[in-house]
């Protein structure tokens, strides 16, 4: 019932609340402080990185690794207590249950990672496990025929879209530019840089960085071996192609206040949790060179 009654105010107002172009650039929401870095951005993880594991043991490795903000996603698997099923599927009560869990390890969770398809009924399923979650903002790649439906329907929710990309062919948003004409006009929306993607698609991604210069909501910080290669997994930050020293000065010039999540594609033998602490120490020798 509670649903039904969600998306048919949802519904009403998303044509209803138009948006206003002159409310300028895209916010990140919140008052967090890093616990990572002197720059004071908030550092963490998209949980994705630990997908060779289920919910309550990722949020073991993060704490492991230092971290704080975690970036969940919704085909997660959701634990033994909660047979498995992904956390897209599960019931309020079911996500009410790792919304709780976050709150016990002591970690924060300011984005969620959604996956929506071509109806709003799903988008206001994607924005209530978001909001459980107590995000500020969805990271996800919204269906360009949607993109004025899901700016209302964000602003009916007070949540923002940092609108994420993957490769060409893959995504329809792998180049900058397709990206920029989606914010035009919607003001709920911003932008999450993924690193390492956009090499794949023959694109530097310090100069995506820069052509979105004042919209970037969050980084996905990940690295890639060569330019052009799709098939290409990732490599550990700072072994790649991915020019981190300059993107992280051009971000400060930015003033940049969003989110950086290391994300892995690939499981090294052993799991990612090695990985991400050596991310770690390499981010905070960059970030003190500023």
């Amino acid at each position: 019932m509670r649903y039904l009654l969600l998306l048919a105010i949802s519904v009403t107002l998303l044509f209803s609340c138009g948006s206003d172009p002159a409310e300028g650039s895209a916010e990140t929401g919140g008052n967090y402080t890093s616990v990572v870095t002197p720059n004071k951005w908030p550092f963490g993880i998209a949980l994705w990185t630990f997908h060779d594991v289920d919910f309550p043991t990722s949020l073991k490795r993060v704490d492991s690794a230092g971290l704080k903000y975690i970036e969940p996603n919704t085909f997660h698997k959701a634990g033994p207590e909660l047979k498995d099923s992904l956390l897209g599927q599960l019931s309020p009560g079911g996500l009410t249950k790792l919304s709780e869990l976050i709150y016990k390890s002591n970690l924060l969770c300011r984005s969620v990672y959604v996956v929506g398809d071509s109806t709003i009924a799903s988008w206001v399923k994607q924005f209530e496990i978001a909001k459980t979650f107590g995000a500020t903002f969805v990271t996800t790649e919204p269906p360009l025929k949607m993109l004025d439906a899901i700016d209302s329907l964000a602003g009916v929710y007070g949540l923002k879209v940092a609108i994420h990309e993957h490769w060409k062919g893959v995504s329809e948003y792998w180049h900058p530019d397709t990206t920029l004409a989606a914010l035009k006009n919607h003001p709920n929306f911003g932008v999450c840089v993924d690193l390492g993607h956009f090499p794949k698609s023959g694109i530097d991604p310090l100069e995506a960085v820069k052509k979105f210069d004042g919209r970037i909501l969050a980084i996905h910080l990940k690295d890639i071996a060569e330019y052009n290669k799709p098939e290409l997994k990732d490599v550990r930050v700072g072994t790649g192609v991915v020019k981190f020293p300059e993107i992280f000065k051009e971000l400060a010039r930015q003033k940049f206040n969003g989110n950086i999540y290391i994300e892995r594609d690939s499981i090294e033998a052993g799991g990612n949790l090695v990985s991400v602490k050596e991310t770690v120490k390499y981010v905070n020798e960059q970030l003190n060179k500023l």
